[in-house]
């Protein structure tokens, strides 16, 4: 008998390598198409923002071939109905008790059994906000920073090709450091 936690009965989207793709500049208009698409999918609900985050929105950049979005939301008391909604267009609601996150409420997109795009969805005045832009902009702005962060992202896909959650905790220093740059 299985039990809910067992990693067995997870899809198989949730279990995916640590791959780095070269840059590919369609990321870009992906993460516009998704962005305007869930914009329009999560208006009702009170979202007023929607933005392209990530190392698939830095020109360029080496990357996961996954589009992280994030959201910003008054509030999480449609969580349900959110979820509801994005089902019907592939997104997969991650509960916080397996995210394990617990400032935001995390979708995964799937199609043919392979991530393609993260939704964070933040409520409004979540620190980590203004600090996801921050790192953004500062990668676009400074392409040598962003090459030493693609030189990083190799050197921990190959470390943890099979421990998602050991690569991103392992880019965590990298992050602060360009976060707290003046």
């Amino acid at each position: 008998m299985t039990n809910d936690n067992d990693q067995n009965d997870y899809p198989v989207w949730a279990d995916e390598t640590v791959e780095i793709k070269n840059p590919d500049p369609m990321w870009i208009e992906c993460g516009v198409h998704e962005r305007n698409e869930l914009f329009k999918l999560l208006l009702p609900f009170g979202v007023d923002q929607v933005e392209h985050i990530g190392s698939t929105s830095i020109p360029n950049l080496p990357a996961k071939p996954i589009i992280d979005l994030m959201a910003s939301i008054s509030s999480l008391r449609d969580i349900n109905e959110i979820s509801i909604k994005l089902a019907t267009h592939d997104w997969h609601y991650v509960p916080p008790v397996l995210d394990k996150q617990p400032w935001r409420r995390f979708f995964v997109k799937v199609k043919n059994d392979k991530r393609i795009a993260h939704l964070h969805l933040m409520l409004k005045g979540e620190e980590r906000w203004e600090k996801q832009l921050l790192f953004r902009d500062r990668l676009r702005m400074n392409p040598s920073l962003a090459l030493e962060y693609a030189d990083l992202k190799y050197k921990l896909a190959h470390e943890f090709t099979n421990d998602r959650e050991s690569y991103t905790v392992a880019k965590t220093g990298f992050v602060n450091s360009v976060i707290k740059e003046k």
